[in-house]
């Protein structure tokens, strides 16, 4: 690791696979939490670059405990994070929505780490119980339409990295990670960054997948469809500038999906939105992007996907999907995490990944 940070330290870039081998010796315990910490900070200071990205992605997706959902078409809802908006769980509300107009989704989830209430911090309040067997997961989608990837249960490689990441309590490239490293390998999938260049890195690397996508990049800095301004979105076939006036709405100020100041205020402002609550402000910024991902899913217009969405949110069929979620929690006891702390049983896993990542890739 010295040799890596030297070269890092100078400016220099890191192969694909050397950023690769880099995440596995830190999965395999190789380096102390100094190292790893001072590994995590050069990434703040400096750009991660394309191949680096790449390298990171793989070792993830090929440590990951994952889960086998071929039969389904599902999306995946998931923003990088470290916008420092702060606003309410956005794409969480908007993956219920989703569910409840049709739409299988695995939602991947972490708890907070550079905002007040990440979304397993609600998901875990509202007595959504976390799970990685794969039974629970399809009895999940096939009865509420979605199913919750809590990150820990599905990565137990990172737990080095984890309590570090808590200490600093800022942004590092692990954010920029999350939505690229679900479990569940989704068909589709819908992502906002916090930043236009890694939305740019993001369209390559989709590019040479099979994945049907959009990325989305609000220019005003959130990671998700804000209607506070406009956003750029990347697709596979086109690069475009949305406005609020494209899903029939106005623009709204940032102050109207603010996320409040505690777990506690967080989920009932989430709550509040899947009863018929929420604000028209709320009501349109959760169904935009719910709408985004109907359309992505089913190619349809923004309108008609925000409609849909709209008609999930009031009919209160994507609270429908929460509560079914909330019962099937109940019926299940808290799993274990498998452990993986051998060397002999990650490089089997790696093994197992690396080839479901090739025929998904």
């Amino acid at each position: 690791m010295k040799k890596i940070l030297n070269r890092l330290i100078n400016h220099e870039q890191l192969s694909k696979e050397e950023a690769r081998t880099v995440l596995v010796n830190i999965s395999e315990g190789k380096y102390n939490q100094s190292q790893i910490a001072a590994f995590l900070t050069v990434y703040m200071m400096r750009n991660v670059s394309l191949e680096e990205l790449e390298g990171f992605r793989d070792a993830l997706l090929d440590l990951c405990l994952a889960v086998d959902f071929s039969e389904y078409n599902t999306i995946d809802l998931c923003g990088t994070g470290g916008d420092w908006k702060n606003t309410f769980n956005i794409s969480t509300l908007a993956s219920f929505v989703t569910a409840g107009a049709g739409i299988n989704v695995t939602k991947p989830g972490n708890y907070g780490v550079s905002s007040v209430s990440g979304s397993s911090n609600v998901m875990e309040a509202l007595g959504i119980k976390f799970s990685n067997k794969e039974d629970f997961l399809k009895r999940s989608l096939d009865q509420a339409g979605i199913c919750v990837l809590h990150a820990p249960l599905f990565h137990p490689a990172m737990k080095n990295v984890a309590p570090i990441r808590k200490e600093l309590g800022v942004k590092t490239f692990f954010n920029m990670l999350g939505p690229m490293v679900n479990p569940a390998f989704p068909k589709n999938q819908l992502v906002g960054v916090f930043d236009l260049e890694l939305a740019r890195m993001y369209g390559y690397l989709y590019q040479k997948s099979e994945k049907n996508y959009a990325i989305l990049h609000a220019m005003d800095g959130y990671d998700e469809i804000s209607l506070t301004g406009p956003v750029k979105v990347i697709s596979k076939n086109s690069e475009s500038i949305l406005n609020a006036e494209d899903f029939g709405v106005k623009q709204i100020e940032k102050s109207e999906i603010f996320g409040g100041e505690t777990v506690k205020e967080s989920s009932e402002i989430f709550l509040n939105i899947l009863n018929g609550k929420g604000t028209v402000a709320q009501n349109n910024v959760v169904c935009a992007n719910a709408g985004m991902a109907i359309s992505v899913v089913e190619n349809c217009t923004l309108i008609e996907g925000f409609q849909k969405a709209k008609e999930s949110l009031l009919s209160r069929k994507g609270l429908n999907s929460l509560r079914k979620l909330q019962q099937l929690s109940n019926w299940t006891k808290e799993p274990r995490v498998k452990n993986q702390e051998s060397r002999t049983e990650n490089q089997e896993t790696r093994n197992k990944n690396q080839e479901t990542r090739n025929n998904t890739h």
